[in-house]
C-alpha cells in the first residue's frame, strides 16, 4: 500500500469513515454501506487504513473538496496538517497572515476565544481522526475476523493495528499539545452512547506512552517501512517528542528516555545534502525524512496542507511560476523578530529563505495590511532538485517533513543540556553537521562553550522553521505567552507578554455545547 505517488484508495462508506457533524465529533457514524459487503474483500483493510493516513491530508471522499468527512465546516479551512500548523505557527515570530477570514487575524495577535473557527475545526478533524482509527480496531479485531471467517488474515492485520494505533497517538499527542486534559476515546468506547469524559492530559500522555511501546516491535524496523507508512523510526520520533514534553504535560522530565529514543534512530538515518531540497516536490527522495505527510497534486488534492502553504507564501512581484505554481495567494510573511535570528538576509545561511524584493520588514498591520509588509519566505516550493514543475500548478506534489533527522540531532542536543544523559561533544558534532550544510564550509561551527538552551531554541527556529514546531517549543521553554516578545504579539504592533494561560487553546464552543462533560481551560 503505497501511500505517496499513488491514487490512496478511499472507501466510499461511512461505516469506515464516516460523516459527522462538526459539533459533535463523538455521533456514531453514518452510512449507506455494511461491513459485510465492505469486509468481502481482504484488500478492504488495507484500503480502509490509507484512509487513516489520508486523513492527515484529505478532507473527503472527492477531493479537494466535496462529499466532506465533517460537515458544516470549510474543507481548505478544515485540513488536518494546515489546522495543526496554523495553531503552532501563526501566533509565533515564525509566521504572519495577512488574510482577514474569521479566526486568523486572533491567531496573528493570540486574541482568539473559544469560538475561533480554526480551534473548533481542527479539535474537531483530530477526533475525527481518531474516531477512524478506533473504527479500524473495532472492525479488526479477532472476533470480527473470526466471524467473516477470515482468521488467516490476523497476522497481516496485526502490524496494520499496530500502524493505526500509531496514527491515532499522533492524534491524541497533537490534542494534549494544544488543549491540555481532553477527551480518551478508543476502540472500546461504544459508539453511540453519551459523550465521554475529558481525561486529564496527564492520563491521556500515558495513554499514548503505553501505546506506542506496545505496537513497537509489530511495527518494521526504523527506515524499514514503505514510503509514508509508520515504522519502529517514526514511532521512535513521536515518543521521544512525547517525552521531551513531559514536563508540560505533567509528568516530570524524562529526557532521559527521550535520548533513549532518539538513540535508536540516529544512525539509521542520513541528512540530506541539500537543505533546500528537503522541501521540494521531489522530497519524498531525501534520506532525512524519517515520517513524511505524502501529498500529491494527482491524488490527494487539498486546499490545505501543502497547497496553503506553497500558494500562501507566493506574493507582490514573486512570480508563481519559479515556485512551480499558477498563483500566489498573497498571504504568509514572516515576521521581523525571526528574520533577526539569522546573520542578515544575505549571510551565509542559506536557511534563510527570503524574498525582500519590495517587501519591508516590517508588518504594519495585526490584520489586512500589505503582502509586502514583511518578508516573504517561499520554503517551500513545487519545483523538484532538478528544476521541473510539480505534476500539478494548483496542488503540489511537496511532503510536509513531520519528522526528520535534523530535529533528532537538536533534540538530542536539548537532552544534554537538560541532563538526560548523552555527549556534550556529539551534540555538538550534531550541530555543526547541520551548520555546515547551511554554510556550506565551517564558518558558523559553534563549540561546547556555545552549546546553551536559548542557542537550542534559536538554532531550532533557524532549522525548523514552518515544520510545525515553534509554538511547542516555545512553551516548553517558557517563552510562549508570559514571556518573549515579537511583533503584533497580543495585538500591539511592537509586541507585549500576555497571560500563561495562552499557553493552552480553548475548548471549542461547539463541543462544550455537545458534550457537557467538559470543562473549559482557565481563563477562558
Amino acid at each position: 500500500m503505497s501511500i505517496h505517488k499513488s491514487k490512496v484508495l478511499l472507501i466510499a462508506a461511512g461505516l469506515l469513515i464516516g460523516v459527522s457533524g462538526c459539533t459533535d465529533t463523538f455521533v456514531a457514524p453514518k452510512s449507506t454501506a455494511s461491513e459485510e459487503n465492505v469486509f468481502e474483500d481482504p484488500d478492504s483493510y488495507m484500503s480502509f487504513l490509507a484512509k487513516v493516513y489520508a486523513g492527515l491530508v484529505t478532507t473527503g471522499q472527492q477531493g479537494p473538496a466535496g462529499q466532506p468527512d465533517i460537515l458544516s465546516i470549510d474543507e481548505g479551512f478544515s485540513q488536518y496538517l494546515r489546522g495543526w500548523w496554523q495553531l503552532n505557527t501563526m501566533p509565533t515570530e515564525e509566521a504572519h497572515i495577512r488574510w482577514g477570514d474569521i479566526g486568523l487575524p486572533e491567531l496573528n495577535t493570540m486574541t482568539w476565544a473559544a469560538s475561533n473557527g480554526f480551534v473548533e475545526a481542527l479539535f474537531a478533524r483530530i477526533y475525527f481522526q481518531v474516531g477512524m482509527a478506533n473504527e479500524f480496531l473495532r472492525q479488526t479485531s479477532d472476533e470480527k475476523l473470526n466471524e467473516r471467517g477470515q482468521q488467516d488474515l490476523k497476522p497481516m492485520i496485526q502490524g496494520l493495528r499496530a500502524e493505526a494505533r500509531f496514527l491515532r497517538a499522533l492524534s491524541y499527542w497533537h490534542a494534549i499539545d494544544l488543549w491540555g486534559d481532553v477527551p480518551l476515546v478508543d476502540e472500546d468506547f461504544p459508539i453511540g452512547a453519551e459523550p465521554p469524559d475529558q481525561a486529564e492530559r496527564e492520563v491521556v500522555y500515558d495513554f499514548i506512552v503505553q501505546e506506542l511501546l506496545d505496537v513497537r516491535d509489530l511495527l518494521p524496523a526504523p527506515g524499514g517501512a514503505e514510503y509514508g507508512r509508520a515504522d519502529q523510526g517514526a514511532l521512535a520520533m513521536l515518543l521521544a517528542k512525547v517525552y521531551m514534553n513531559a514536563e508540560v504535560y505533567g509528568r516530570g522530565a524524562q529526557y532521559g528516555p527521550a535520548l533513549q529514543e532518539l538513540a535508536r534512530i540516529l544512525n539509521v538515518y542520513d541528512l540530506d545534502d541539500d537543505y533546500q531540497e528537503l522541501f521540494l516536490a521531489d522530497n519524498h527522495t531525501s534520506p532525512e525524512i524519517i515520517f513524511p505527510v505524502p501529498s500529491d497534486g494527482q491524488n490527494t488534492r487539498t486546499w490545505g496542507g501543502m497547497t496553503y502553504l506553497v500558494h500562501a507564501a507566493v506574493g507582490g512581484s514573486m512570480d508563481p511560476g519559479a515556485y512551480g505554481i499558477d498563483g500566489g495567494w498573497w498571504g504568509l510573511r514572516v515576521r521581523r523578530e525571526f528574520v533577526n535570528l539569522f546573520p542578515g538576509i544575505d549571510g551565509p545561511d542559506k536557511r534563510a529563505i527570503f524574498y525582500t524584493d519590495g517587501h519591508t520588514i516590517d508588518i504594519f498591520a495585526g490584520a489586512g495590511g500589505e503582502f509586502q509588509d514583511g518578508y516573504a519566505a517561499p520554503k517551500y516550493s513545487n519545483i523538484t532538485s532538478s528544476g521541473a514543475t510539480g505534476s500539478n500548478l494548483t496542488f503540489p506534489d511537496n511532503d510536509f517533513p513531520m519528522f526528520r533527522l535534523g530535529d533528532a540531532y537538536l533534540m538530542y542536543a536539548e537532552c544534554v543540556l537538560r541532563g538526560g544523559g548523552g555527549s556534550t561533544a556529539t551534540a555538538v558534532g550534531y550541530i555543526n553537521a547541520l551548520r555546515m550544510r547551511a554554510y556550506g564550509n565551517t564558518s558558523g561551527n559553534i563549540t561546547e562553550s556555545d552549546l546553551t538552551l536559548q542557542f537550542i531554541l534559536d538554532e531550532r527556529a533557524r532549522e525548523l522553521w514552518w515544520e510545525g514546531h515553534r509554538r511547542t517549543d516555545l512553551v516548553r521553554f517558557n517563552q510562549f505567552s508570559a514571556n518573549g516578545i515579537w511583533a503584533w504579539k497580543g495585538n500591539v504592533a511592537d509586541g507585549q507578554t500576555v497571560p500563561s494561560f495562552l499557553d493552552l487553546y480553548p475548548i471549542p464552543s461547539n463541543q462544550l455545547i455537545s458534550n457537557p462533560k467538559l470543562t473549559q481551560n482557565e481563563g477562558y
